[in-house]
């Protein structure tokens, strides 16, 4: 039995270094008509996992890369929606666009060679946007390919956010500044929040808070970015799963004389080694965190009070770009799910009087379209929005494209 599917569709793809993240939304109704996740490629464990209405889907798929996973991808859609199956353009999230990219943009081998000359900045995601958009475009050769970019929300901070007190050459000639990521989410939610407050998002000044494995916040004036805690590349700001954010440049220098190691291996420790994972030394979770320290985890107890106590510093930091603080908009899978982190972090904030409420906290806001924090008082509206990248990606996208 075909699925039911009316018009033209957009093919999102994310693409990491050993997975494939994706989904189709119909252009028009923007409902999601599938979605899953290739992971492990390139192993003999890799693997699919899919939704397709209400059917879901696990296939192995030994050995198989990029360009195989969606081959599997593709074949199981024709099934699925048979001639009903219309993609007509394919949006790629591509993590940094250095300065070319100020939005999206029709990918052509010109943008192509630029997306490559910045991949040094985000060495653990570009070459994996890149290897999507290769595959995607061997499929689909005459579907527009639409590359949404990470940094480009945050093209409106100022030069006093953006750039490093360095030689100021080094901005000149090597484009070393500020740029920020999570554009995608940050943008989102800071729109799906205005409209749940019923305010047009040009009269909000609004922190937002991207807090997954990958952490980062975010200064929204009148709906454009004016600060954010990442920088040349994702390391920078917060405490991540694996990421150190912050910390003094020298440690790099010392880390490699005492521990003997290169440049690159104590860059590699600050992405991969770092931040929750090597604060606690257990794993870079929240979710096991939380439950090891309740068993009495000492360094899982530390990692969660870091995490916490660092995100309500920079949420302070970022207002020195606002005027006033109409909401806070916490997202991502913790953002979004974890209540006592949301609490914790809150209680670092009393300067600006969250009234938190348990009860709403603990449903993560669903009966108030998303506010955890009490109705009718003065202090800082509180609002946990869940984000939507995907659909960001496909709007993006169907702006670009011709539709028929």
């Amino acid at each position: 039995m075909k699925e039911s599917i009316t018009g033209p569709q957009i093919l999102v793809i994310n693409c990491g270094s050993s997975s494939i993240k994706f989904s189709i939304l119909e252009t028009v109704s923007e409902r999601v008509l599938a979605q899953g996740l290739a992971q492990k490629l390139g192993t003999h464990d890799a693997e699919i996992d899919f939704r397709i209405g209400d059917n879901r889907i696990h296939e192995v798929i030994p050995d198989a890369n990029h360009h195989a996973a969606l081959e599997n991808i593709i074949r199981h859609l024709e099934t699925a929606f048979g001639e009903k199956l219309h993609i007509a353009g394919v949006g790629h999230r591509v993590v940094h666009g250095g300065e070319f990219f100020r939005g999206a943009i029709k990918i052509d081998g010109e943008s192509m060679e630029k997306i490559e000359s910045v991949s040094h900045l985000a060495p653990m995601h570009n070459p994996a946007n890149l290897d999507g958009i290769r595959a995607a475009k061997r499929h689909f050769p005459e579907v527009p390919q639409i590359a949404v970019f990470d940094t480009a929300f945050h093209h409106t901070l100022p030069p006093s956010a953006f750039l490093y007190a360095i030689p100021y050459h080094l901005y000149e000639k090597d484009k070393v500044r500020r740029y920020g990521f999570h554009g995608t989410s940050h943008q989102y939610v800071a729109q799906e929040a205005a409209r749940r407050m019923g305010r047009p998002l040009t009269q909000l000044h609004l922190l937002t808070a991207h807090l997954g494995n990958g952490c980062s916040a975010c200064a929204v004036r009148e709906g454009k970015s004016v600060d954010t805690t990442m920088g040349l590349t994702p390391l920078e700001g917060l405490v991540m799963g694996t990421r150190s954010g912050d910390l003094d440049p020298n440690v790099l220098e010392f880390v490699a004389r005492a521990e003997k190691m290169t440049l690159h291996e104590v860059t590699d420790m600050l992405n991969r080694q770092s931040g929750l994972l090597g604060l606690s030394g257990a794993s870079n979770d929240m979710r096991s965190l939380q439950e090891l320290a309740g068993e009495g985890h000492v360094r899982a107890r530390i990692a969660i009070n870091v995490f916490c106590y660092r995100l309500a510093k920079n949420l302070l930091g970022l207002m020195a770009s606002l005027d006033r603080v109409d909401a806070l908009i916490l997202t991502g899978g913790i953002g979004e799910n974890c209540a006592a982190i949301r609490a914790q972090t809150l209680d670092h904030l009393q300067i600006l009087h969250p009234e938190i409420d348990p009860v709403l906290n603990a449903d993560h806001g669903r009966s108030t379209q998303g506010r955890i924090t009490r109705a009718g008082v003065a202090g800082l509206l509180v609002l946990a929005v869940p984000t939507n990248e995907e659909l960001m990606i496909a709007r993006e996208t169907a702006a670009l494209i011709e539709l028929p």
